[in-house]
């Protein structure tokens, strides 16, 4: 039977579109004749939210994949580079003298996730001697204190000493993208409003009409929604319900703000800074030549006069009345449904959860990947694909809320209403609180994580349970963890490798100024 799902068309531009435009030509060959063509329509008079400036190691896997050279990548879009989270007063309510902090690294411990876990003989140490969680098991906290880059110039693009993501402008990434798909992907570009999306009968998209001037229809097979919270097909044409999580993820409201380094020598952090607030939490994401800043905050807990003055003390003497402050109403949730007919919603038309572990480009990523795996060329089998997309990214959306929520509810602040109502059990999702009813017993191994593609993993849950400092009654485990040789010679390599990372790692700032001025070697 010959192929009949032959024309993609992407409505919207942005980050979710032209990844998603990248991504589906390249593995659909849209350069070749027998592969799926596509065609993106972005209007010229939205501008890109452009705030989405953290990201994970998957795109560094999808820049690789779709053949984009590292160094052009971070020399057009300010990119630094991210080796994860560090969440400053989150566990406790700020103490003058010293506050406290935990890192999520992006690196995983291999044996804690396979054969040997490490957790429980931590657990089982001197609390007032021994190491923090994340520099107990793990070199990368350890190369963040020190604002060391994951990597040396020498070597290739991609690899590294350590994992890493990226920081970068979310808007010069978009137009990286754009270049890259028209250029070299076949990717085919209509600068356009969609003015109207018509249907058949049977309710399933037959082309859109525009107000250009001289493509007044497109015709395609297969439509994916990249318009923004607007969601021109999923909410304006399917009316698909929307799953709220504000009784879960209270904040509603960010204050965001780009704020130059006063000197260009000033060093790059190489994490994410998440510092909470008694309503919120600010970011602080370190670019080439300024920082991006916000407060991420609920506006049942705090005023917005409050919230901008705290994100105003927060940048101290960095902070000047020329600085534009921009305001951003987030909501927070998901449609019940992502694929639909023959349309699929990716990116912010499809849901959002906040920015807080830096998931959304994670998940435009994931959703584009998974389309372009399984795109049923056979118009006949759309309605298997449209129900495997669902049950796998209404899993994804799931877990990713639970483990945002996870920060949140088990911290031991109890100095405002936010953070009080945010440990209220009634506020936690079922599963999340089965975990951790669980694993006050128990330490949380592999299987408590039933599905290969659940965002955050098994690393990631200890990282942040025990930098929070959640309790594991370890009473009844030396019985069940008796290898502790083995232990005690991991956790000796582990500083071992620290200490060689430590003296052979450069600094962040000088690592992108040689990239800028030699680049890495291709690979």
């Amino acid at each position: 039977m010959a192929a009949d799902n032959n024309h993609i068309l992407i409505i919207g531009g942005g980050t979710a579109g032209w990844l998603s435009a990248a991504i589906l030509a390249k593995s659909l060959n849209s350069k070749q004749e027998t592969g799926v063509k596509v065609t993106l329509i972005e209007s010229p008079d939205i501008p890109i939210l452009g705030v989405g400036e953290g990201t994970w190691p998957n795109l560094r896997a999808t820049l690789h994949k779709i053949g984009i050279s590292e160094t052009d990548f971070i020399r057009e879009c300010d990119a630094t580079f991210k080796q994860g989270a560090e969440f400053i007063n989150w566990a406790k309510t700020p103490d003058p003298e010293q506050s406290h902090s935990y890192y999520h690294p992006l690196s995983t411990v291999s044996h804690s996730s396979y054969d040997f876990n490490l957790a429980p003989y931590w657990l089982q140490q001197d609390k007032n001697t021994r190491l923090p969680y994340d520099r107990a098991v793990a070199s990368q906290a350890r190369i963040c204190d020190e604002g060391l880059a994951p990597k040396q110039i020498v070597m290739p693009e991609y690899s590294a000493a350590q994992e890493y993501a990226y920081h970068l402008n979310a808007n010069k990434l978009a137009e990286f993208l754009k270049r890259h798909c028209i250029e070299k992907l076949g990717v085919n570009f209509v600068s356009a409003n969609v003015t109207h999306i018509v249907l058949d009968d049977d309710e399933f998209i037959t082309h859109v009409e525009t107000d250009h001037d001289s493509i007044k229809k497109i015709d395609a097979d297969f439509f994916i929604d990249c318009s923004g919270a607007k969601g021109l097909i999923i909410k304006e044409t399917y009316n698909i319900a929307w799953h709220s999580i504000s009784d879960v993820i209270f904040n509603d409201t960010a204050l965001a703000v780009q704020v130059p380094y006063k000197d260009q020598n000033q060093a790059i952090n190489t994490h994410t800074l998440a510092t909470a607030q008694d309503a919120g939490w600010i970011w602080d994401i370190g670019l080439q030549n300024r920082r991006g800043v916000g407060h991420v905050y609920s506006s049942k807990y705090t005023t917005e006069q409050k919230a901008k003055q705290q994100l105003i003390d927060y940048l101290g003497d960095n902070y000047n009345d020329e600085l534009m402050i921009r305001k951003i109403n987030l909501n927070h949730g998901y449609h019940k449904k992502f694929w639909h007919k023959n349309s699929v919603a990716i990116g912010m038309s499809a849901g959002f959860v906040e920015p807080l572990e830096a998931s959304a480009i994670f998940l435009f990523d994931a959703a584009a990947n998974m389309v372009a795996a399984q795109f049923p060329r056979d118009k006949t089998k759309m309605k298997y694909a449209e129900q495997k997309f669902n049950q796998h990214l209404t899993m994804r959306m799931q877990r990713t809320v639970e483990f945002i929520k996870l920060h949140y509810c088990i911290s031991q602040r109890r100095d405002s209403q936010y953070w009080i109502d945010n440990c209220d059990p009634a506020s936690i999702p079922e599963n999340l609180k089965q975990r951790l009813d669980f694993w006050k017993g128990q330490i949380p191994t592999k299987y408590d994580f039933e599905n290969a593609w659940e965002p955050f993993n098994l690393d990631s849950y200890l990282y942040v349970l025990y930098g929070m400092g959640f309790e594991t009654d370890v009473a009844n485990l030396a019985a069940v963890y008796t290898d502790k040789v083995k232990a005690e010679l991991l956790f000796s390599n582990i500083d071992k490798a620290s200490e060689v990372l430590i003296n052979k790692l450069p600094k962040q700032r000088e690592l992108i100024e040689k990239v800028i001025q030699y680049g890495f070697s291709r690979v």
